[in-house]
């Protein structure tokens, strides 16, 4: 690009700007998402476990968890040449919650993350987004050790409207991820075009 346009001489594309939001209870794979697709270094804000939080932060379930997000995870994806998706990884602890207002200011939308063995961890998340008519989907991420569940079984433990879009993906792998936001994208898109048509009619 020189000089503000591209050498073909077609003027550059503005890309529009989407945040979306990545949220669920303690140690359901956030940080591991934002970086599984982020095509810039994530900035995250993880601290060491202490004694001092055992009493409040429980690993039962993820024994092997170190750290911990006490702001914010931040990536960055491009899907298409004119559109980039900014992720912010929310904390899962309760401590942390007062962040999730400030966080959530301007989201297209969220991917609340679940974990089978700790399904009502992220009950929080749903209802939070639930409660601020704010799109969401979840997606469930398939831990290698964790019971295997139909969609529909999840579903119904959560008490998802039939509206919400459920996902089993692997917060690990890059295309699994993609596909997760492309689908709240999708469903965020079909969320605004609706409450546009509610509005008008």
């Amino acid at each position: 690009m020189i000089f503000g346009r591209s050498e073909r001489g077609k003027p550059p594309v503005e890309p529009v700007t989407l945040k979306i939001l990545v949220a669920g209870g303690f140690g359901v794979g956030k940080t591991t998402l934002v970086g599984a697709v982020s095509e810039i270094r994530p900035l995250r804000t993880e601290e060491l476990l202490t004694e001092a939080g055992r009493p409040v932060d429980d690993i039962s379930g993820v024994e092997g968890k170190h750290t911990t997000t006490v702001a914010m995870d931040f990536g960055r994806i491009t899907l298409r040449e004119n559109l980039v998706l900014y992720l912010f990884g929310t904390p899962g602890q309760e401590r942390f919650w007062f962040m999730w207002d400030e966080l959530s200011e301007g989201a297209l939308g969220a991917v609340v993350l679940a974990d089978t063995r700790r399904l009502e961890d992220c009950f929080a998340a749903v209802d939070y987004f639930e409660r601020r008519s704010i799109p969401f989907l979840v997606g469930v991420n398939c831990f290698d050790d964790a019971a295997r569940y139909p969609a529909e079984a999840v579903r119904q433990a959560l008490d998802l409207d039939d509206g919400v879009p459920l996902l089993l993906c692997d917060a690990r792998d890059r295309e699994s991820v993609k596909e997760v936001l492309i689908g709240l994208v999708r469903h965020a898109m079909a969320h605004t075009a609706e409450r546009r048509r509610a509005a008008t009619g």
